[in-house]
Formats: C-alpha cells, sequence, structure tokens
C-alpha cells in the first residue's frame, strides 16, 4: 500500500466519547502541552463541529476541533498522529473542514497555530491560509513560558453548494 492513502481508504466521522482514548492518545504523542481529555468533552457538549478521521484498518490517526460562530468557523483543534504524518491527512481533514464550512455558510476560517509549529504552518499556508496577526503568549511553552501564535484565516468560497 502507498504511503498516501486514497479517499476511499479514509472515512471521517463525527467525534463522541468513545473515541476519546485514542484521541487523548494521539493528542499527548503529538504535543508537549496537549489539550485534556476535560477539553474534548467540554467541546462535544458545547456541540462544537469535532470529526476523527480513520485510516489504514479503521484506526483513529487524526481529529479537528472547530467552533462555529456567525459566518464563521474557528478550527480549535487539527491533530494528526506523529506515526501518520506526511501522508496527506492534514489536507484530507482541511478538506472535510472546508467542506463543512461550506455546508453550515461560514465564509471565513479561522485559527491559531504555534510559531515554532514550521509543519503545521506550511501546511495551511499551502492550503491557501494567511497570516493575519499575531497572538503574543498564547501558547504554554516550557519553564512557565509563553509563546506567540500565528492568527491564520482562509476565505472558503461557498460557490461549491451554491
Amino acid at each position: 500500500m502507498s504511503a498516501i492513502l486514497r479517499d476511499d481508504e479514509r472515512m471521517v466521522m463525527p467525534m463522541t466519547v468513545v473515541e476519546l482514548d485514542a484521541v487523548a492518545a494521539i493528542e499527548a504523542a503529538a504535543y508537549p502541552f496537549p489539550w485534556t481529555r476535560g477539553n474534548f468533552i467540554d467541546s462535544l457538549a458545547a456541540g462544537y463541529p469535532a470529526r476523527v478521521l480513520l485510516g489504514e484498518r479503521h484506526r483513529i490517526v487524526g481529529y479537528f476541533v472547530a467552533m462555529q460562530g456567525v459566518d464563521e468557523m474557528h478550527l480549535l483543534n487539527l491533530t494528526v498522529a506523529p506515526t501518520e504524518q506526511s501522508r496527506g491527512h492534514g489536507r484530507y481533514l482541511l478538506d472535510r473542514l472546508v467542506e463543512l464550512c461550506r455546508e453550515r455558510h461560514a465564509h471565513q476560517l479561522w485559527l491559531e497555530v504555534r510559531q515554532s509549529n514550521a509543519r503545521a504552518r506550511a501546511l495551511y499556508l499551502r492550503y491557501g491560509f494567511r497570516q493575519i496577526g499575531v497572538r503574543r503568549g498564547y501558547y504554554p511553552a516550557a519553564f512557565g513560558r509563553r509563546e506567540d501564535a500565528a492568527v491564520m484565516s482562509l476565505e472558503v468560497a461557498q460557490d461549491a453548494l451554491e
């Protein structure tokens, strides 16, 4: 099998509490300051759009959590398991999120990303996001410090559904 899965070998489904053990394990493996299980539970309880990506053998390989606003969507977390990165999963999740934006008539997609996360920033820039600002001290960092976040935005075309 190729390193990049075909679309028919992947499936995105709504995240539920049933998937949280696997999601929390990926989160802990991916970040030095991961979301807690409680963060995910709170997001689900609030009704935020959250999806898991199933890869080979229907294992969870990634996920996203977003928050809908008026005419916009805010991506809160998009993560691919470290062992599954560089296989197109991040872009695939972004494609599904943009589809969701169109379905819900969100014209703008926003996110914050660590300044030090060059891999994610490159993915977002290749996808068409623009950096529009910086949030100073947004993320926790080692030794009690804080790290800046790049604020990025993508205009979501609505003509695909109209």
